[in-house]
């Protein structure tokens, strides 16, 4: 129950998205749950793996609030080399640290 619920000061809660009520509202949760980019950090790691072999990890952005397999889309062709998405983290084979920065830069996130 709001404040002044049932008065003549009553302000019906809107969405944020759409600007419509929000009982009237056709906007689906995933799509309300998604967070601008310039308010994201995204965090770049080097790991080594088996064998010798070099990922660079993203932390950081969390899969509710971001498309990580079209984020991983991009990053994949900036940096020509394969990749995966698992969980809230996006791996790319080898040492693309520079270039992953950057595309992270153009999309719009802060990257550490």
């Amino acid at each position: 129950m709001r404040l002044f619920e049932g008065t003549s000061l009553d302000i019906p809660p809107t969405c944020d998205l759409c600007k419509e009520l929000e009982s009237v509202c056709h906007c689906t949760a995933q799509q309300k749950a998604r967070i601008a980019p310039e308010k994201q950090t995204a965090t770049l790691h080097l790991e080594k793996r088996k064998k010798g072999k070099v990922v660079t990890v993203v932390r950081g952005l969390t899969a509710i609030a971001n498309d990580l397999p079209g984020v991983l889309k991009l990053l994949k062709n900036a940096c020509g080399a394969g990749g995966t998405v698992e969980g809230d983290t996006i791996e790319i084979q080898g040492d693309h640290g520079s270039r992953m920065k950057k595309q992270l830069e153009q999309i719009g996130y802060r990257v550490k």
